[in-house]
């Protein structure tokens, strides 16, 4: 659907802003909501088998809590299921891999599935976030990739996503030119953006989570 070439960035800021009014809408709000509301039961329901669990499985608090980079570049506190080992300081940098040592094998699980992502449908509900989009990137590494990386800002014109055409069709990534290609699919989302193309990204997502591929 898509090439994501090495260092082909597909930056056009003219299509991306040509593409605005399609973006958002009564109808991507609208689905937003209803999906959301119909997930709210299964969110509470996977809350109180983890907190039943996780004093066995998972150590430290249920929920995690980090601040991330929203619409207009604007911070906003992203809530997620706990999956990585608590630790006092933060040390991973913007273009740094993943800490997979701190993460268990209940972690794993949770990461696999995407179950970890349940708790975001809050953010959703309170108009932070949307089903679909660009995804959120932690503030602080967010404010570096404003610098380096070229087009970034871009992605931040819209409602950032719980899972987006990045993720499904680049998957997780960290270096400097993994992120160019994570731009550059950001960038195709923008210039076609639609309540189609949001519907295939949300089936490819559940392909993702039925088959348990989530980073």
């Amino acid at each position: 659907m898509f090439d994501l070439g090495e260092g082909d960035l597909g930056f056009d800021a003219a299509a991306i802003s040509a593409a605005a009014p399609r973006r958002g809408g009564l109808a991507k709000t609208a689905f937003d909501l209803c999906v959301c509301l119909a997930l709210l039961p299964i969110l509470a329901m996977a809350a109180l088998i983890l907190i039943l669990i996780n004093p066995f499985l998972n150590h430290g608090p249920l929920i995690f809590a980090q601040r991330r980079m929203g619409r207009d570049c604007r911070p906003f506190t992203a809530y997620k299921f706990r999956t990585m080992a608590v630790t006092s300081v933060a040390t991973r940098g913007a273009f740094d891999p993943l800490e997979a040592d701190r993460i268990g094998r209940f972690g794993g699980f949770l990461r696999r599935t995407r179950i970890d992502e349940l708790p975001q449908i809050l953010n959703v509900l309170r108009g932070e976030m949307s089903l679909i989009g660009p995804r959120p990137d932690a503030y602080d590494h967010a404010r570096v990739y404003l610098q380096e990386v070229p087009g970034y800002a871009a992605r931040y014109q819209v409602i950032p996503g719980i899972s987006g055409f990045a993720q499904t069709e680049v998957g997780y990534v960290d270096g400097l030119a993994d992120m160019q290609r994570k731009v550059a699919a950001d960038h195709y989302y923008l210039q076609h953006a639609s309540l189609r193309l949001d519907l295939w990204i949300a089936w490819r997502t559940l392909c993702v989570v039925l088959g348990a591929k989530g980073t």
